[in-house]
């Protein structure tokens, strides 16, 4: 160890020579590739048919990369009380992990992240 400390020692105190620039720009480090899969983003499609259904989407959602596109009509035709409790659940996890939440058509509601917003017209005024 001390063998090693001495050696050290020397190496740092005495100056180095130049070394061409050349040299030190042929060498590189090669980085690792990030996982793609990681890195892109999810559309997916879930279907309600149940109020347990919503665990799915919610657990989606919370992973950060899924943007949801729910069809709620077959749960709307069964039971509207348990529907309005799936999408209070579904708006109140958007507001938790900073995301947005917006019906499109009658049957569908699309639930995104933090990163993408959805949008929205202005209603037209009747005259």
């Amino acid at each position: 160890m001390k063998n090693f400390l001495l050696q050290l020692r020397e190496k740092m105190v005495q100056p180095r020579e130049e070394e061409p620039l050349t040299e030190e720009f042929e060498e590189y480090v090669e980085l690792e590739k990030k996982s793609e899969e990681k890195s892109k983003i999810i559309v997916r499609p879930f279907v309600m048919e149940d109020f347990e259904d919503i665990k799915e989407v919610l657990d989606a959602l919370r992973e950060g990369s899924t943007i949801a596109l729910v069809n709620i009509k077959p749960l709307k035709d069964r039971d509207i009380v348990e529907l309005k409790r799936a999408i209070n659940k579904l708006r109140k996890t958007c507001d938790a992990i900073e995301g947005d939440i917006a019906g499109f058509g009658e049957d569908y509601i699309v639930a995104v992240p933090y990163f993408a917003q959805i949008h929205r017209t202005k209603p037209e005024v009747l005259e």
